[in-house]
């Protein structure tokens, strides 16, 4: 099957572009002596995370336990899940997860260590606990190091819990000083931090510069879009993903309706222009979406698209296109090679 004999909207991976993208981190990192946890949220995809593995990861990481169901059903055996884990349904599915494979997970409040420490005790199993540092990103995580101190005694004191050292996202200037003063702080306790997961896939490429990190998590590296486009961690002809879709309505000279909108294209801007690169028209603007129409601004452009072209765009966050659809193709030129089933798209827990 060829690519144009798909209907669109429809999410494509060069599958060239993202072997080699794969590669390209792995070995960056292995140069370098850090270990490589690549995120699944991006694609979602079992293949894919399989093919990371394959090419030297050291395990996966998800965002969610429902995710780590998933991919431990799909057969990988050691899975990071960076985000508080709250209430006796997710704490039950945790450990119940616990049981088959290896599961490290993070906290920032005493109260999340006191819930892992509990359901621990009650399946009688040891669960390596982080502590979420906040270094920047301003979501979750503790705000000093005297915190991240605080809570690392706490989880070495509470039974079945193991201190499985700092997480931090994304990986930046403050990080290393973080690391640091906090290992101070928790010398006279005999308390050693063997490991520190940093991440990003902007920062990607300056992982080296950061000694205190010995793990780094990166997920939009397999695809490449718009945002990592804007940090300069990938480039035009290094992005994999692109949505396909067909210009569906010319109802003026300058403007064009995609058939791609808000239910297929991300509708994260974080500073960006427009919702999305056209490749063959990089001077058209996508200005606004509808659910189900992609409202494109051609003026700029010398040539202007017919009605019914097919163009393909990189998203500004793939993560999120991801999503959207239950299923991704994968292809080699203009041919299909593969379609994924985007096995942990919907997942919720």
């Amino acid at each position: 099957m060829r690519i144009d004999d798909l209907e669109t909207p429809v999410p494509v991976v060069d599958l060239d572009r993202l072997e080699a993208n794969i590669s390209r981190l792995q070995s960056y990192l292995n140069e370098h002596g850090i270990a490589n946890r690549p995120h699944i949220k991006t694609h979602k995809i079992p293949a894919i995370a399989q093919m990371q593995v394959d090419a030297g990861a050291i395990g996966i990481t998800c965002q969610k336990v429902s995710e780590a169901e998933v991919m431990a059903e799909a057969g990988f055996t050691d899975i990071f899940i960076p985000y508080n884990i709250i209430g006796e349904s997710k704490l039950t599915k945790l450990m119940a997860l616990a049981k088959r494979v290896t599961i490290s997970v993070t906290a920032d409040s005493a109260n999340v260590i006191n819930g892992l420490s509990g359901a621990a005790q009650r399946a009688g199993l040891v669960l390596p606990v982080l502590i979420e540092c906040d270094t920047g990103a301003h979501r979750c995580g503790v705000q000093s190091p005297q915190e991240a101190a605080e809570l690392a005694r706490l989880i070495h004191q509470l039974p079945n819990l193991q201190f499985g050292g700092l997480m931090t996202y994304p990986t930046n200037e403050e990080t290393d000083t973080f690391v640091r003063e906090t290992r101070a702080l928790l010398a006279d306790d005999g308390i050693k931090i063997k490991r520190v997961s940093g991440g990003g896939t902007p920062s990607m490429w300056e992982a080296q510069t950061h000694p205190e990190v010995t793990e780094h998590r990166a997920g939009i590296y397999v695809y490449g879009d718009r945002l990592t486009l804007r940090s300069g961690a990938v480039t035009l002809d290094t992005c994999a993903l692109k949505v396909h879709t067909t210009v569906v309505s010319r109802p003026t000279a300058d403007r064009g309706i995609l058939d791609a909108g808000s239910k297929s294209l991300s509708s994260d801007l974080h500073g960006l222009d427009g919702y999305g690169h056209i490749c063959e028209y990089p001077d058209a603007k996508i200005y606004a979406l509808s659910e189900e129409h992609g409202h494109v601004d051609f003026s700029a452009c010398e040539r202007k698209p017919e009605i019914g072209e097919r163009v393909t765009v990189i998203p500004n966050h793939c993560c999120t296109v991801t999503s959207m659809f239950d299923e991704v193709v994968g292809a080699r030129g203009d041919q299909v090679e593969v379609i994924w089933q985007v096995a942990a798209r919907g997942t919720v827990r």
